[in-house]
């Protein structure tokens, strides 16, 4: 009888544990859906721009959404954007870019820091669709598959070039502003 209770218990504890690796894949996969990254009224701004690009709308009818440019593909880098994203959650929530305004006052950190992410990533995400030796350089214009064929080995990644692709490149602040802004956060 008693083995009988462990076999139950141990088979109860195996569905448990299927259960919830179910459920986390599914929340992952949610969270991963362009509706749930572009619902926060911030994301509107990016959601906008990217409309107008080729990874939203192109000829081959491909379309790259906010997780494949955003969210790694392995397991743990996954797991650390996941958990780093709270922030723009919380800014969201605290109103630090809840408008159209503040989100521009910020745009600049918050596009470096994507680009920096990638720049340390070797552009991890954009070849996910993009290798060096998948390219027909053929194909391209003359300047691209200039580019393209000397940037593998000037140790160039994708966001070197093409950081104004699926969102509007923000101007770099002039000192004044951030002078202004290292004197506000030091008070």
């Amino acid at each position: 009888m008693a083995s009988k209770r462990s076999i139950l218990f141990i088979a109860a504890i195996f569905f448990a544990g299927v259960l919830a690796t179910f459920m986390f894949n599914a929340g992952l996969g949610y969270t991963n859906q362009m509706d749930f990254c572009t619902s926060c009224h911030s994301m509107q701004v990016n959601l906008e721009e990217y409309k107008t690009t080729p990874h939203y709308k192109n000829a081959s009818g491909v379309r790259a959404t906010c997780a494949d440019c955003h969210v790694p593909k392995a397991f743990f880098p996954k797991m650390k954007a996941k958990i780093l994203a709270y922030k723009d959650v919380m800014h969201e929530i605290l109103g630090t870019i809840d408008t159209p305004e503040k989100y521009e006052a910020h745009r600049w950190d918050m596009a470096n820091r994507v680009w920096d992410k990638m720049k340390a990533s070797d552009s991890r995400e954009c070849r996910s669709c993009h290798a060096w030796d998948q390219m027909d350089l053929s194909e391209q214009d003359r300047i691209a598959r200039k580019r393209h064929g000397r940037a593998p080995d000037q140790g160039k990644t994708c966001i070197d070039c093409h950081k104004g692709i699926a969102h509007e490149e923000p101007d770099e602040p002039e000192e004044e502003e951030e002078e202004e802004a290292e004197n506000e956060e030091s008070s």
